[in-house]
């Protein structure tokens, strides 16, 4: 485990927190709990940083306060969530103070977007995608073989932005996801990236990945055979990705299906915990 140079930024509100300076060489401290799923159910944080300033605190009461977090280490950080703030509260630990934050991606556009829609002849279900998102105040990028459906016989519908995101997508076999803020459309159990990376020993892996059996009936696929996996925090490694796993009791190609990205940047976890499933 790599107890050494883990480096965060958590931004909000015009503030940044996470730098190290002389008069403080130790940045705050932090630490945070992001899980990703591949499904449209928003994706999560639990975030706790102690000792903020009370202009900071008072930003971050506010109401939808919007969040970045980047990690990694040294100069290699990536950003590994982005959100809302939903709940928050602060605890004495001590002598310090815990901020105590849950943070939900794509909070504000999923509650808050009303849509009205209304197409005559044929209408492609991606104009739907598109002047959907465009309502929702989000950027969407599509996976390199997603395919749109026609509605031969027009398009109309009132009603809250993610049902219309349902049938514009459902209606073409496709599914979406709000990632990191961003509206992601692509084929159901598919990836949006198409290369794969490697996780090995030298790569950051950490321990023996583990045989597991993945449920995936909600889905229609039934059990589904996989591993769990734990490596060095690496956010470049998001939730469809596949994986080349190359470790000496398990080889093979894999789909990210659900992940686990934990850091305290003073002790503990600083690494991600993945389920993947046989490619």
């Amino acid at each position: 485990m790599k107890l050494f140079d883990r480096q965060y930024r958590f931004m909000f509100g015009g503030f940044e927190v996470g730098n190290s300076t002389p008069e403080q060489p130790t940045a705050l401290r932090i630490n945070f709990a992001v899980e990703k799923a591949d499904t449209e159910t928003p994706n999560t944080a639990r975030v706790s940083v102690w000792n903020l300033n009370p202009e900071q605190l008072a930003t971050l009461e506010e109401k939808d306060c919007f969040t970045v977090l980047r990690a990694g280490y040294g100069r290699n950080m990536t950003q590994i969530f982005t959100g809302t703030v939903t709940f928050i509260k602060t605890i004495m630990d001590g002598a310090d103070r815990e901020t105590v934050m849950e943070i939900a991606d794509g909070r504000v556009p999923l509650r808050d977007t009303y849509v009205s829609l209304s197409y005559s002849g044929v209408v492609n279900a991606q104009l739907i995608i598109d002047d959907t998102a465009a309502d929702m105040g989000i950027a969407v990028t599509y996976s390199h073989n997603a395919e749109f459906a026609d509605f031969p016989n027009g398009f109309s519908f009132v009603g809250p932005g993610r049902v219309a995101l349902d049938k514009a997508c459902t209606t073409s076999g496709l599914q979406w996801q709000i990632y990191n803020g961003v509206l992601q459309v692509k084929k159901k159990r598919d990836t949006m990236n198409r290369n794969a990376y490697l996780l090995s020993p030298e790569s950051g892996l950490i321990g023996i990945p583990k045989n597991i059996v993945i449920s995936e009936k909600g889905a229609g696929l039934g059990e589904q055979p996989g591993v769990e996996v734990t490596y060095l925090l690496n956010g470049a490694i998001g939730i469809s990705d596949y994986v080349r796993l190359e470790s000496r009791e398990i080889q093979g190609f894999y789909r990210v299906e659900w992940l686990e990205l934990a850091g305290d940047n003073i002790q503990g976890a600083w690494q991600c915990t993945a389920r993947l499933i046989e490619v």
